[in-house]
């Protein structure tokens, strides 16, 4: 990942131009080309390019007043992407369909209300144990620090041991409680081993995970974690 070297013209770069990508990572910049990939138009994409599809027509629905609304609200959300300073925030439409997204990823699909951001508690899981389930399905269990109004989604890719993390190979998964234990959430992989295509006896699983708030549809940024287990 080249470094990006500011200059007396450009301080600081994000986005794309051409072929090129801009990003940061530990507050520096850096740049890469972008991949070329053949959309293959699987059920996934398919789901995904619909869904974001209802996404936008809802948006268009509105009336003005309330899109109104959606931009007032957003003006206190802070943005993910650069420039990172207090002026910086989201648009209304992109807290609206990012609120549509989250409601659809849990399993309740809707034209979202606008309501006050609030910001998120401090949120974490740690890796409890993996369990092979009817010999073909991963339940994945971790403990948290969270109440059940917020959802967690992972996003996990299985591998080698020592294997590193593809962006591309990372399916998600939504939490499942786990009876009588509020401590403890999991993650149920079916057909794990055809998934990813790995038959092996030891595995490291790089998850990214987020939480979805129930009553808003509202996400956070992600966080990132390795682990390596034994089934």
């Amino acid at each position: 990942m080249p470094l990006y070297n500011p200059n007396t013209r450009f301080l600081d770069c994000w986005g794309s131009m051409g072929n090129i990508s801009f990003y940061h990572r530990n507050g520096k910049c850096y740049w890469r080309t972008k991949p070329t990939t053949v959309f293959q138009n699987t059920p996934a994409q398919s789901y995904n390019s619909g869904l974001h599809r209802r996404a936008l027509d809802a948006w268009r629905k509105l009336d003005h007043d309330e899109q109104l609304e959606w931009t007032a609200i957003a003006k206190g959300v802070p943005s993910r992407r650069p420039p990172f300073n207090p002026c910086s925030h989201i648009s209304g439409y992109n807290l609206f369909v990012s609120a549509y997204h989250g409601f659809a990823q849990l399993g309740n699909e809707h034209t979202p209300e606008p309501k006050p951001f609030i910001s998120f508690p401090q949120f974490s899981i740690t890796f409890d144990s993996a369990i092979v389930v009817e010999e073909k399905d991963l339940l994945m269990i971790f403990s948290k620090n969270t109440d059940d109004r917020f959802r967690i989604v992972a996003k996990v890719q299985l591998t080698f041991p020592g294997g590193g993390v593809r962006p591309g190979l990372m399916r998600s998964f939504l939490s499942v409680p786990i009876q009588d234990n509020q401590e403890l959430v999991a993650f149920l992989i079916h057909d794990y081993k055809t998934l990813w295509n790995l038959n092996l006896p030891e595995y490291k699983a790089h998850i990214r995970y987020f939480l979805i708030d129930s009553q808003t549809g509202y996400r956070t940024h992600w966080k990132q974690i390795s682990v390596g287990f034994q089934v």
